[in-house]
């Protein structure tokens, strides 16, 4: 899918936890749960765009979820409706979603949660019967926002919520047909190997720093049985059996 670069109109940027905003921008084009955009102030001092996974996307509009952790996010969060952002994308690849009628469990950790909410709800519009399973520090977030047909398993390792502890301890893998994740590395690497000592296929969206989004600096490489590989261009969603995941 060809990418497009281009200044977009700020529709929506409200806080919705603690560091956690939702920016909703103008765009009119398909995007895939799992694909990415590059985001840029236009006069930020940061010199690098930020990569964003797609949270919610329609025919007009497409959100992002970010966490507020540096310099750059520290800028889109004081912006607002009405002004423009430089965006680039989308990018990558996406998640695998042309099966149909499916038991499929979505699991996320912390802010791993943006594209999973959509990838739940687009699995839903082919039919596939999804659990997701979402792990938080503290409080949970944006969990109530989820089609009533999907069942939620929360945790929550400061015991406010849900279950008292990781998500990991909750999750069965025998009961899925396909896993999906996206998180922590840690948290990943246990759902990845629970799935490959069942035979169950598991999708792992990478989370990396990024340069340029497009492949060209290898700023954001991966270790897997096939070499070294560029979460940007060649992913960001691998198969969780050929990757080589370094807590």
């Amino acid at each position: 899918m060809p990418y497009e670069y281009l200044k977009s109109n700020i529709i929506l940027n409200c806080k919705v936890s603690e560091d956690i905003f939702e920016m909703k921008v103008e765009f009119k084009s398909n995007t895939e749960p799992g694909q990415f955009f590059m985001l840029r102030k236009n006069d930020s001092p940061t010199f690098l765009s930020r990569p964003l996974s797609v949270y919610y996307a329609d025919k007009e509009t497409i959100s992002f979820l970010y966490q507020v952790k540096g310099k750059g996010t520290q800028l889109f969060s004081l912006m607002n409706p009405g002004e423009k952002i430089d965006i680039m994308g989308p990018l990558g690849n996406s998640f695998s979603t042309a099966f149909c009628g499916k038991k499929t469990a979505v699991i996320s950790g912390g802010i791993g949660i943006a594209p999973m909410v959509y990838l739940a709800q687009e699995l839903l519009k082919r039919d596939n019967s999804v659990d997701f399973y979402c792990g938080f520090k503290g409080m949970p977030y944006c969990t109530d926002i989820l089609d009533k047909k999907i069942k939620v398993f929360v945790s929550s390792q400061e015991g406010v919520a849900g279950h008292h502890g990781l998500i990991t301890e909750i999750f069965n893998p025998s009961a899925y047909e396909n896993v999906m994740t996206c998180g922590p590395v840690p948290m990943m690497k246990i759902v990845a190997n629970m799935c490959k000592e069942k035979n169950i296929p598991c999708q792992v969206s990478m989370e990396q720093h990024m340069a340029c989004g497009m492949g060209a600096c290898l700023v954001c490489t991966c270790e897997t049985e096939h070499g070294m590989k560029r979460v940007c261009k060649d992913g960001p969603v691998f198969d969780g059996k050929e990757l080589i995941m370094n807590d």
